[in-house]
């Protein structure tokens, strides 16, 4: 398999998003989404809010070792904790304090695009620090890519015209969740990769053929949330 340079990986990714919501008007921005209570403007704040936190921290860069990777930092990230309740709440709060939703999308135009620029800039070889950790930028540029494509498919459910999340970014995505998986876990072969990413974030939920073809390993799951 030919390797996959974490900033084309990310800038993928992020022109996803812009594709699925550069042509929508306001109407559309608040359809439903699949994170419960979000509309795609409050869903695409918190991208948003990515996107900044990687201008910041490419240009952070400290002297290292790196304490977590690509796989592990999700490790702390467990989900639906009150935490993440808080922040949603937040997000919600913040979107609507936008004149219109079309507000968001132009700020989100104009973040993406500099943040993969700052990507393909930063040494491949540095870490950096970001949330309380230091990852080698490599590594912080998959947990970016891999929050985006999920994302990318929390935006879609009411958007049957939005284009699917790029292919290199989405075999980024499916990495995180195949090594956030026990080294003896063989997903079902009838999942694509939309339907593993969508089940290992608990968007959609396990079958009971899913389960007896998992065995022990259903119980992983959601990997993250």
């Amino acid at each position: 398999m030919t390797p996959i340079r974490a900033e084309q990986a990310l800038a993928q990714a992020y022109d996803g998003i812009t594709a699925t919501v550069g042509g929508l008007d306001d109407a559309a921005l608040q359809r439903a989404t699949r994170c419960r209570g979000w509309l795609v403007a409050d869903l695409l704040l918190h991208v948003l809010g990515d996107a900044q936190r990687a201008l910041v921290a490419l240009a952070s860069p400290v002297d290292g070792p790196a304490d977590t990777d690509d796989v592990s930092y999700w490790r702390g990230f467990p989900g639906n904790g009150d935490e993440d309740t808080r922040h949603a709440w937040w997000v919600r709060r913040s979107a609507a304090a936008f004149d219109r939703p079309s507000g968001i999308v132009r700020l989100w135009t104009e973040t993406a695009p500099a943040a993969v620029r700052a990507a393909a800039s930063a040494d491949p070889a540095g870490q950096v620090t970001t949330q309380g950790h230091v990852l080698r930028v490599p590594d912080l540029l998959a947990t970016l890519t891999t929050e985006a494509v999920v994302h990318h498919l929390d935006l879609t459910p009411e958007l049957p015209d939005a284009p699917p999340p790029g292919p290199l970014a989405v075999r980024v995505a499916v990495a995180t969740m195949d090594g956030l998986l026990s080294d003896d876990t063989v997903r079902p072969a009838a999942w694509d990769d939309h339907e593993f990413l969508l089940k290992a974030t608990g968007r959609m939920p396990l079958t009971d053929r899913d389960r007896l073809e998992l065995g022990e390993s259903a119980g992983w799951f959601p990997l993250l949330g």
